[in-house]
């Protein structure tokens, strides 16, 4: 994988996708793309300034209404060769998204990939799929419809966690429903979202249609949130920058879809399959180095079942191989840079104040000493209101907390500012029905964590933010409502007309 794929060659032109083709940006800055496994630099190019913005945002709103015009059909056709053509890069996207994040192989090539490939055919299926009410005479005398129209050029921000298929949530329903856009992806992890854009314009849509920007937030992001003629924002990221961004895009009156940070809890009730729910807490605490906003941060457990199951995961964590990303056997990858390593350690060092390290807590040393890993970490002990318990870590480190009732452990769930994903662990089928109702998160799993489908919504509720990715409910964000209405009286007077005229 990869042997063929030189990355400073492939990106020789620059690092801004616009009109169709590759460019080099404008800043006068430079940013180094680093490989987090080995702190080895892959590629270096110039930042987008905002003269890069605004001919990005120049080209996708000539494009909008070639592209906004095309029948659904049309549109969806292309998007079906737009997947095929993905499917066909797969190793060069896989192998690309495992060297600029570090992401273990098995992980790109079994989840974020053909991840992606699937969200791409069903947006092309979707396409031709926009809902709306059935036309009808509503008060005898019109007949009205609803049409959903493209709303324009559409400005996203997407996160280094997950390139790939953030650039695909961002891109895919603002496309399949006829809309134009700019997107800017990380400034540490553009390779994939380029080679994204690159595919589509190898797959026949259009030029100006997908375009990307790489520069950095403060100049090149909030420029584009700002822009006059970006009619929407989508910005998946932090909580804090989500603020900012809103701040902007509400000051320019602009649509704004946000999704947010989390803090997933994780549920287990005295009556769960205690081995699913260690093997799930590990998996799902763990997924992507703990970099997913909906991976499980805060395990509550019964107490009958507590003691088990810290013992169970904690052993189970310490069998987790850490490794070279490109090794098929490696199961952790390093986190994104070595300033997030440290932060996440921080988190682990204060908390030793206040709780028990039971795991992990440390950076191995040894060959893997130059990359940003640090071992699978488990706290016990922590309070409720602590730090480690309250914060996003965004890391491979898991708290886990007793509760008595079942009162208190949902409760104990809802206890912090996020609500995107969350858990219940249970066999019990009341209890879960109640924790799927009580728990205030945009995505509640029962007896799982981290699965997700092109065809069910993902978003948040809370400080998670607000606004669907995926789904057909995504196309609520990316689509204009206008009721059209006819008269079918012929009648020049109308009944209501007296409320001007009178009797006359």
């Amino acid at each position: 994988m990869g042997n063929d794929f030189q990355v400073q060659d492939r990106f020789a032109d620059g690092a801004q996708y616009i009109g169709g083709r590759l460019r080099s940006g404008t800043s006068g800055r430079r940013q180094e793309v680093v490989n987090p496994a080995t702190g080895d630099t892959v590629y270096t190019y110039e930042l987008a300034g905002t003269a890069d913005v605004d001919a990005a945002v120049a080209a996708a709103r000539e494009a909008f209404p070639g592209w906004s015009g095309a029948t659904p059909a049309e549109r969806s056709e292309a998007m079906h060769r737009f997947a095929a053509v993905l499917a066909g890069q797969a190793d060069d996207f896989a192998y690309a998204e495992s060297l600029q994040c570090g992401k273990p192989v098995k992980l790109s090539t079994g989840f974020d990939v053909p991840g992606t490939v699937d969200n791409t055919s069903f947006f092309a299926g979707a396409a031709r799929h926009l809902e709306g009410k059935s036309a009808a005479e509503y008060d005898g005398d019109h007949t009205s419809y609803v049409r959903r129209e493209a709303i324009g050029v559409i400005g996203s921000i997407a996160p280094w966690n997950y390139p790939l298929q953030m650039a695909a949530w961002k891109v895919l329903p603002a496309i399949a429903a006829g809309n134009t856009i700019v997107l800017k992806p990380a400034e540490i992890t553009p390779l994939t979202s380029l080679m994204f854009a690159q595919a589509a314009t190898d797959a026949g849509i259009p030029d100006g249609v997908i375009n990307i920007v790489t520069g950095a937030g403060r100049d090149a992001g909030e420029h584009l949130v700002g822009h006059p003629d970006v009619v929407m924002t989508s910005f998946t990221g932090s909580t804090a920058v989500g603020k900012r961004v809103a701040e902007i895009a509400t000051s320019t009156v602009k649509r704004l879809h946000l999704e947010l940070g989390g803090k997933a809890p994780f549920v287990v009730f005295d009556d769960a399959d205690l081995e699913a729910a260690v093997n799930g807490a590990v998996a799902g605490s763990l997924i992507n180095t703990g970099q997913d906003c909906t991976a499980a941060t805060r395990a509550y457990v019964q107490r009958p079942l507590y003691d088990a199951f810290v013992q169970g995961v904690a052993a189970l964590m310490e069998t987790v191989r850490l490794g070279d990303p490109f090794d098929p056997k490696t199961d952790l990858g390093p986190l994104i840079s070595h300033a997030q390593r440290d932060r996440v350690a921080g988190f682990v060092e204060r908390a030793r104040a206040y709780a028990t390290v039971v795991t992990g807590g440390e950076a191995p040393g040894g060959e893997l000493e130059a990359g940003a890993y640090y071992r699978p970490t488990l706290v016990a002990g922590a309070a409720q209101d602590s730090e480690i318990v309250q914060s996003e870590i965004f890391g491979p480190v898991l708290v886990v907390l007793p509760f008595d009732t079942d009162d208190e452990g949902i409760a104990l769930a809802n206890d912090t500012p996020y609500g995107l994903a969350a858990s219940a662990w249970s066999r019990d089928l009341y209890r879960a029905n109640r924790a799927t109702r009580e728990i205030k998160a945009g995505c509640v799993w029962i007896n799982d964590h981290i699965p997700i489908i092109s065809e069910m919504p993902h978003g948040g509720y809370k400080a998670s933010g607000f606004g669907k990715d995926m789904s057909s409910y995504s196309f609520e964000e990316y689509t204009q409502v206008k009721h059209v209405m006819y008269d079918n009286t012929a009648v020049a007077r109308k009944d209501w007309h007296r409320t001007i005229f009178g009797d006359r």
